[in-house]
């Protein structure tokens, strides 16, 4: 984990499609996003490049929350995200930039995340973790190939 940058890579047993999704329909974000032991609600967010979000996390133990929101810099349905996100906190200051690769395979789709610019005060492994248990969310989410009855 290079200076303030997070890295992750994952298989996921579905399509580009619905990964995409997740990433870019409000209630689906909020059920995979939060890291264990915290909700989200989605603001405001316009999925497009150019377009806005803004959402919060609550620590569920504590009631506590904090507020970010960003600009998507870059979208290619299906295939590429590139977004910023930028804490309400002052004490959290700075622009982390998200990039979010998705790549059709054999076994379903690849997706590549990368987090820069995370600010000094979140240790960069906590900032890993998150990511982890939120990755673990999406499998969850968008692996199940639920008909409708």
């Amino acid at each position: 984990m290079a200076n303030n940058t997070v890295s992750l890579h994952r298989m996921l047993k579905t399509s580009p499609e619905k990964v995409f999704r997740a990433f870019t329909d409000a209630l689906a974000i909020a059920s995979w996003l939060p890291p264990y032991g915290f909700l989200c609600t989605v603001h405001q967010m316009k999925a497009e490049t150019g377009g806005t979000f803004k959402m919060s996390f609550q620590n569920f133990s504590t009631g506590n929350s904090h507020s970010f929101g960003g600009v998507y810099l870059e979208i290619k349905p299906n295939e590429f995200l590139k977004y910023t996100d930028k804490f309400d906190d002052p004490n959290l200051p700075g622009e982390m930039i998200t990039s979010v690769w998705l790549r059709k395979t054999i076994a379903g789709t690849e997706i590549k995340i990368t987090q820069e610019g995370i600010p000094s005060a979140i240790p960069v492994e906590m900032c890993y973790l998150g990511w982890q248990e939120s990755l673990e969310k999406l499998a969850k989410l968008v692996e199940p190939e639920i008909p409708d009855a």
